[in-house]
């Protein structure tokens, strides 16, 4: 079992970490009276906000070092965000389907960015939640992005919450979706479709109390291993090949929400801990699978 260590503290919900060129991190903070990006230097000791957007989620970044965040409010949207602290609202909308709650971001083998939306309004999920209703109806959904033109596809629909997303070694689109709690797998074919939906693993100790509980974020190593983030289950899954669970590192919160590998030859996975408003960092003895660039 791994240890962790905090490497950075009092973050307001914390989501989408980015390892940027110099070592230092970009994260955003969805408390949405925050609402902004941010840049936490290579130690940790310190944090600069670069822009204030709504309730922004996931992030990647570019070869050009610009900045990809799937915005869930204000409204919800795909935005290109500069580290000058200028940001543009891209896309609200995919094949004419308005986006309800865009969540998390990878890009393709095909250069192309690939986005999931949970299917929800936020404000009204998140009262049918508080009200202990369980019909509220939920249509995750997939979509591609050509960068090129900005034209979407729509992949998938009908998911039960999709979150994270990652590519994995074998070029396969992994997804998670909460309200399941199993991690998806789709093959991906080079005109950018992918095959029907996969179960590949379930990510929930299915020992503890039931709940809104199940996969947010992931990571993929360099062995193949999925490393996600189980939100209200307080741990991160480690998933091998064949989807099989490995362990679970415990985190210090009970909502983890993203994981991202550190610089090449750390061995570390630095994962975002909502409740606790932390980046924290966890030796695994493996570095990440190479994030796959845009066109």
């Amino acid at each position: 079992m791994t240890s962790g260590t905090i490497f950075h503290c009092g973050l307001e919900e914390p989501e989408g970490p980015v390892l940027l060129s110099d070592n230092s991190w970009g994260v955003v903070e969805m408390t949405p009276e925050t609402g902004h990006i941010s840049i936490i230097s290579p130690g940790g000791g310190s944090k600069r906000v670069v822009v204030k957007t709504g309730r922004p989620n996931g992030m990647v970044q570019d070869r050009n070092e610009t900045l990809w965040v799937a915005e869930s409010m204000n409204p919800p949207s795909l935005l290109r965000v500069d580290l000058n602290g200028s940001a543009e609202v891209l896309l609200t909308e995919g094949e004419g389907v308005e986006f309800l709650f865009p969540n998390d971001l990878a890009f393709g083998p095909d250069g192309a960015l690939y986005m999931s939306d949970s299917g929800v309004e936020r404000i009204a999920f998140n009262k049918a939640r508080y009200e202990g209703r369980t019909d509220y109806p939920i249509d995750g959904r997939l979509f591609r992005i050509d960068l090129t033109d900005m034209s979407t596809t729509l992949l998938d629909n009908g998911i039960p919450f999709t979150n994270g997303l990652a590519f994995g070694a074998d070029n396969a689109l992994y997804a998670t979706a909460t309200a399941s709690g199993l991690l998806y797998r789709y093959e991906w074919n080079s005109d950018g479709s992918l095959g029907p939906r996969e179960d590949f693993a379930d990510l929930v100790d299915r020992s503890q109390s039931p709940g809104f509980i199940g996969g947010d974020g992931l990571a993929v190593g360099e062995n193949g291993a999925f490393y996600c983030a189980v939100v209200y289950q307080g741990h991160v899954a480690v998933i091998d090949t064949n989807g099989a669970l490995v362990e679970r590192i415990p985190v210090g919160g009970e909502q983890p929400t993203n994981v991202a590998f550190g610089p090449k030859g750390s061995g570390d996975i630095y994962v975002t801990v909502k409740d606790a408003g932390t980046l924290e960092r966890h030796h695994v003895g493996v570095d990440g699978l190479p994030l796959l660039p845009s066109k």
